[in-house]
């Protein structure tokens, strides 16, 4: 029997996801290694290449890969998700209400810019609202990747774990009010409340449950410190119960964290990172990310997409630096923690992988700009994090 060319190819889209997360990984350790760059870049910038957009090398339906891509990049921003939420000290915010006010007019100022500009540029009101949502908060996923890598510690580092979780919370919230109201015009305020509030609820009752039955159980067990495969199943079995019942597994793994952390699970030195799943997942993570975006719809986009970038940080950047010395440090750490934040992309992307809603409503055209600040925050929002940790002197000093 004589195989034709179609045939001879046949197993290469079984071998192009392999191949894409093993360069990914060989980069993101070259880069890290020789030039210091972080790896969470490497591998989105792997992704933006391979993606179906640009050289078509990386389709997102393969037979093997079709279904389980999307739950496992669902998967692994919730592993980042849930080490974020425990990673939140809630009690800083009730020692420093100054912290709080901080991180609440740094996002709500960066929204208000983000509306302000769009609707400058001819966007509609919902639109904008939309982009402002998605644009407000830092991404927790790039930022956890990023500290982790670096293993920083110092005051920049637990405020941009403390600013970005609040922000993030804002941005979801923003995000579902927008989307709710968009509902009620369509099918009525009942709808809209399941779309926006009750989902947001249900999704925070799911995660503080498993998140307070874990610790019980590790204790009734008499496990003690444990390393991180009882996170990583819990965090894969809350994916999994999110999306089968339609709710937000970006909210349930925080609140997973958070409830988590104050019933009193420890973590074995291990743990932090989550091991080699948790790299692992990364990878795949950003890596899928990056292969979601679009250069030509970003290029569409592109002047606006630029200045949303740049409001972005002369935003946080300086209000964080006018409150920095109520809230605790000086000046120039204020606003090294608003470089800080610059990180984007993985946030968005997972929201609107969340809920498709709001593309079908703006049109994915509308959009544009949001997707060419995402281009550009994939590869830059990692290093303004590395550098500020740098130029705030919280890196470990090389051996």
């Amino acid at each position: 029997m004589v195989l034709d060319s179609t045939d001879a190819l046949r197993p290469l889209p079984h071998l192009v996801w392999p191949l894409a997360l093993a360069l990914a990984w060989a980069l993101g350790e070259a880069g890290r290694r020789h030039f210091r760059l972080p790896r969470i870049a490497a591998y989105a910038f792997v992704g933006f290449v391979l993606a179906p957009t640009q050289l078509g090398w990386l389709p997102l339906t393969t037979a093997p890969g079709g279904v389980m891509l999307p739950f496992l990049a669902a998967a692994g921003g919730g592993l980042l998700m849930l080490e974020f939420g425990y990673r939140i000290n809630l009690h800083w915010y009730r020692h420093n209400p100054w912290l709080l006010v901080s991180a609440a007019m740094e996002a709500l100022l960066t929204l208000a810019a983000l509306v302000v500009a769009c609707r400058l540029y001819g966007l509609d009101d919902r639109t904008a609202w939309l982009i402002g949502a998605l644009g407000m908060a830092s991404s927790p996923l790039a930022l956890m990747r990023v500290l982790h890598d670096e293993q920083s510690a110092g005051q920049i580092s637990e405020r941009l774990l403390h600013v970005g979780a609040f922000s993030c919370v804002l941005a979801v919230l923003v995000f579902n009010v927008t989307v709710g109201t968009a509902v009620a015009e369509q099918t009525g305020w009942w709808a809209a409340m399941g779309q926006g509030v009750w989902r947001l609820g249900l999704s925070a009752a799911l995660g503080t449950a498993l998140g307070a039955a874990l610790p019980m159980w590790l204790r009734w067990q008499h496990l003690g410190a444990r390393g991180p495969v009882p996170l990583v199943l819990a965090a894969l079995l809350l994916v999994g119960l999110a999306q089968a019942w339609q709710l937000s597994p970006i909210v349930a793994a925080l609140a997973f964290g958070l409830a988590a952390r104050h019933h009193g699970l420890v973590l074995a030195r291990d743990a932090h990172g989550l091991g080699l799943l948790g790299e692992l997942t990364a990878l795949l993570l950003f890596v899928f990310i990056g292969s979601r975006l679009d250069l030509q719809l970003a290029w569409q986009g592109l002047e606006l997409g630029l200045l949303l970038v740049v409001l972005r940080l002369f935003v946080k950047a300086g209000v964080l630096a006018v409150l920095a010395r109520p809230s605790g440090i000086t000046l120039r750490k204020g606003a090294l923690t608003g470089l800080g934040l610059m990180p984007l992309s993985a946030f968005a992307v997972l929201l609107l992988l969340d809920q498709s809603l709001p593309v079908a409503l703006a049109g994915l055209e509308q959009l544009a700009p949001l997707v060419a600040a995402l281009c550009v925050l994939e590869l830059l929002g990692p290093w303004c994090t590395m550098w500020a940790l740098k130029w705030g002197r919280e890196l470990p000093e090389p051996a």
